[in-house]
């Protein structure tokens, strides 16, 4: 079993098996269940910390940013199974197998990125498991099988919490993800518009179109302006210098940043009082 350190199926069924602490920085593109056979996962995401142990099963959605600490506990390796669902995928669940009648149209998109589901569920510990002498041998299974598996970890999902449908078909309408929510979550990404529109089911045109609706402002405009927004209230309260401040909220120049600064609120972001007011 020590043979491999990362195996993956198709991009789709990745085992990883490590005998010395590792971490990693990690963008989730795709809807993610993560399942830790051995070893201890530490997951980082905006602040908070979420401890995976042997056994534990998370939910990681879709187009978020963590930190992934593995280490080895108990002199045992660590040793993880990821199951990935691509959009594509997704759609064909919904259109050809999903019972729509049965969908929960009250189903609303969690804002979490990350979700610990229930311990010691037999179908979460049956998928797993089922796939772990495929790891062993280092034989990939068949685009059948990984099908399979694909289906059973949707279900896994649906059967968890309703508003999960939300978070998985959110290329639906009723569950398009609002314009708005996204970018507040993600405005320190460097991130190109067609992602942007991609990231919340939407084509490139129809992003475009259903920003209009929202804002005034042009989607980079509006971007500079919220990240003009953040760093005025870092730098206002004391908490993070000039410098500090200009590379948290997603800027990459500090010259740039000042001068869009200036233009906006009329002074340099350096010229204010230590209690936090402009002068």
């Amino acid at each position: 079993m020590e043979r491999f350190n990362v195996f993956n199926c198709s991009n789709v069924l990745i085992g990883s098996y490590f005998t010395d602490d590792v971490g990693c920085a990690h963008e989730n593109r795709e809807h993610t269940l993560i399942y830790l056979c051995s070893g201890h996962l530490e997951i980082e995401e905006r602040g908070e910390r979420t401890v995976l142990s042997p056994g534990d099963c998370a939910f990681m959605r879709r187009d978020n940013r963590m930190w992934l600490h593995k280490s080895c506990e108990g002199g045992k390796p660590y040793h993880s199974i990821v199951l990935k669902f691509s959009k594509a995928f997704l759609k064909e669940f919904y259109l050809k197998t999903l019972d729509r009648e049965l969908v929960p149209l009250d189903s609303r998109r969690e804002k979490l990125s990350l979700r610990l589901l229930p311990r010691n569920r037999p179908d979460i510990r049956s998928l797993f498991e089922s796939v772990v002498p495929y790891f062993e041998a280092e034989k990939q299974p068949s685009e059948e099988v990984l099908k399979l598996k694909m289906v059973e970890g949707v279900y896994v999902l649906l059967n968890t919490d309703r508003n999960l449908y939300a978070s998985l078909f959110d290329f639906v309408d009723p569950w398009k993800i609002d314009i708005l929510d996204y970018l507040n979550e993600n405005y320190t990404c460097d991130l190109s518009l067609e992602e942007i529109a991609s990231y919340t089911g939407r084509s490139l045109a129809t992003f475009k179109r259903d920003f209009a609706k929202v804002s005034d402002l042009s989607p980079r405009k509006w971007i500079i302006r919220r990240r003009l927004e953040a760093a005025r209230d870092l730098i206002m309260a004391g908490k993070k210098t000039v410098t500090e401040a200009c590379f948290e909220v997603g800027f990459k120049n500090l010259s740039h940043f000042s001068r869009v600064y200036k233009e906006v609120y009329g002074v340099s972001p350096s010229w204010y009082e230590p209690c936090g007011k402009v002068i």
